[in-house]
């Protein structure tokens, strides 16, 4: 009997063991790993691939600014079928997003479990802390609340979802806040800027450091035939992708009047033009151009980031008809700001010229922001750090 306790007991230890290991993992590897002089090493165990490489944003960011070909690096494998690579000078302060490519397959880096979606793609993420990149982070300060909101648009006859950000405080002050309308790109949909563009960590540590006025964001579905984000509707889990109808051919534009409407109905608002602003990136910028042209007494802060600007030659959308005479009656009431922003590199930068050109041809006031890169994330970001603090001053 004594003997069979025994071996119970063992085969117990052993069970309690394995199920340790299958809960906490029994991997020490540790990816990435950022030093203290801000260099990253990143490691995967591989001990019968080929060829591991990495593919990452931060490749184009080293000091020296540089970047010749596509943006892989090859790890080299070391002791027990560990890669490793590790960047050859140290990374500016920032969010950073990569994945590794294995014998030509991409793959996420089992040792970090931080990713985010873009889109159709999944990558992970890590941040170098330092300067604006504190924005980016959780710090110990107030935090606001972000809640998915469903609501109703006759425009569209659909039931929608939006995301909407209220700050610190919000639920007991009592007082009524401004409202920032915060759109995204082509493919994106209304989960985009809370997670990739760090919406609630940036407008937190804003409005805590006194650099921006308490104020809710709402951040939409620019694409006026879905719901919501793929996989958060009606549809079921389809395949995000880029390739949407309805999205810039004037129906999302004419139809937005009724997502203010019902943030004014369901928020303590300042309803007013003076308490509205409107940006997107891309495609939100093309949205955020033509709504606030469309409805020139509705906001009094605009703002482009790397934007798309004039329609498809095909579109025929009333929306879209008489830009340099809506454009006369938008200036005519001048708004408090009306804020461009885009990378020298950027595809639509070109587009963005001419745009600013028409202006300039017509004394109409605007700001011009300029940043390094292209259509990227990282610039993005940025711009959102750089706009809010101008809002509802």
């Amino acid at each position: 009997m004594k003997r069979f306790i025994t071996l119970f007991a063992a085969l117990l230890i052993c069970v309690v063991t394995f199920a340790q290991q299958a809960l906490w993992g029994n991997t020490q590897i540790v990816s990435p790993d950022i030093h203290e002089n801000n260099t990253v090493t990143f490691r995967l165990k591989a001990p019968k691939a080929i060829r591991v490489q990495i593919t990452g944003d931060f490749l184009t960011v080293q000091k020296t600014g540089k970047f010749e070909g596509p943006r892989i690096a090859d790890l080299k494998e070391g002791k027990d079928g560990v890669w490793e690579y590790t960047t050859p000078e140290p990374l500016e302060p920032e969010l950073y997003s990569y994945s590794f490519i294995v014998d030509g397959m991409r793959m996420h880096d089992p040792a970090n479990v931080y990713l985010i979606r873009d889109v159709a793609t999944l990558t992970n993420v890590f941040i170098i802390g330092g300067g604006r990149a504190d924005l980016y982070k959780v710090n110990k300060v107030p935090h606001g609340t972000v809640s998915r909101v469903w609501y109703n648009s006759p425009s569209l006859d659909m039931e929608r979802r939006m995301t909407v950000y209220t700050p610190a405080g919000y639920e007991t002050s009592g007082k009524r806040y401004p409202v920032f309308y915060l759109l995204h790109g082509m493919g994106g949909d209304e989960e985009a800027w809370i997670s990739l563009g760090r919406t609630s960590q940036i407008l937190d540590n804003l409005i805590a450091q006194g650099k921006a006025k308490p104020m809710i964001v709402v951040m939409t579905n620019g694409n006026a035939v879905q719901e919501a984000a793929p996989g958060e509707s009606s549809l079921g889990m389809v395949p995000p992708t880029m390739r949407l109808p309805k999205s810039m051919e004037g129906s999302f534009e004419q139809a937005f009047p009724d997502v203010v409407k019902f943030v004014d109905k369901n928020y303590r608002t300042v309803k007013s033009k003076s308490g509205r602003a409107i940006a997107g990136l891309s495609m939100g910028g093309f949205h955020s151009l033509h709504i606030s042209k469309q409805y020139p007494d509705m906001f009094d802060y605009v703002g482009l980031f790397s934007a798309a600007i004039f329609p498809n030659e095909n579109a025929t959308s009333p929306v879209y008809q008489d830009l340099e005479g809506k454009l006369k009656i938008q200036f005519a009431k001048k708004p408090a700001l009306y804020w461009i922003a885009i990378g020298e590199t950027d595809f639509l930068y070109k587009a963005n010229e001419d745009f600013r050109k028409l202006l300039d041809g017509k004394g109409y006031k605007y700001t011009y922001y300029e940043t390094g890169e292209g259509h990227i994330w990282k610039n993005w970001r940025i711009y959102l750090a750089e706009f809010a603090p101008m809002l509802f001053k």
